[in-house]
């Protein structure tokens, strides 16, 4: 089985840092595969870095179809391009945030987000509610973290980060924690111990569930809304977004 793990955002070091803790869960059997697309911002902390981050998450799924990828992970908490993604790819393809909520509600009746810039805590709640996911989310904390600072040893983002951890089961009533950002995946396990409750990592969720999907022989439906794109002519930058 091939899973190929997309972080949407162009910073390799996060992409190799994510893609260790997916290759860590995944069965014998599963390859994982991490790549950053070619284009697009650092990182992803707005709409605007979001939705310039979609045309080089779309060029990877499709270079994933040329290699014979069976499943794909989005590896970014806001999913970005997630339907796009389903439209354009013949497997699976799964958001981080998706898979971290519904992994959470399996373990706990609530959950808290626990994210990085608090700009983003609205885009989190729209996924809460587009995933069905509002009645078991408690609380979007931020820690008021850029993304690329959590791959800076010498910040105290693991101990911000664990802090609101606590603070949302103490105050949120929250029973179980999701990490709002992919390039938390690695904090994932130290801050479950500190804290003594669940803590769900998006990236590992989301690779246990595309292994589950495959291994079930289920893939996205391609009748109606998630069918493959119409053939169409773009120009300009996307021209080679062009499908015959």
């Amino acid at each position: 089985m091939r899973i190929r793990l997309i972080n949407p955002n162009t910073t390799v070091s996060m992409t190799e840092a994510m893609t260790a803790c997916a290759r860590a869960v995944a069965a014998a059997g599963t390859e994982v595969s991490g790549v950053s697309p070619g284009m697009g911002p650092a990182s992803i902390e707005s709409h605007y870095d979001e939705a310039l981050a979609v045309p080089g998450l779309l060029q990877e799924i499709a270079r994933g179809e040329r290699e014979g990828c069976d499943a794909y992970v989005i590896a970014c908490f806001g999913d970005p391009g997630l339907s796009a993604a389903r439209e354009l790819a013949t497997g699976p393809v799964i958001g981080i945030a998706e898979a971290a909520m519904h992994m959470a509600s399996l373990v706990a009746p609530s959950f808290s987000v626990v994210t990085t810039l608090a700009r983003t805590s609205g885009m989190a709640w729209h996924l809460a509610e587009r995933y069905g996911m509002q009645r078991f989310c408690r609380n979007v904390r931020a820690c008021e973290i850029a993304v690329l600072e959590l791959e800076n040893p010498a910040s105290d983002a693991r101990a911000r980060i664990t802090d609101e951890c606590r603070r949302a089961l103490a105050e949120d009533g929250a029973e179980a924690i999701v990490l709002g950002c992919a390039g938390m995946a690695d904090l994932c396990a130290a801050i479950s111990r500190d804290i003594g409750a669940p803590v769900i990592d998006g990236v590992t969720a989301a690779v246990k569930l595309a292994e589950s999907l495959v291994a079930l022989g289920l893939a996205t439906a391609k009748r109606g809304e998630l069918a493959p794109p119409l053939p169409k002519a773009y120009h300009g930058l996307l021209k080679e977004f062009s499908r015959p």
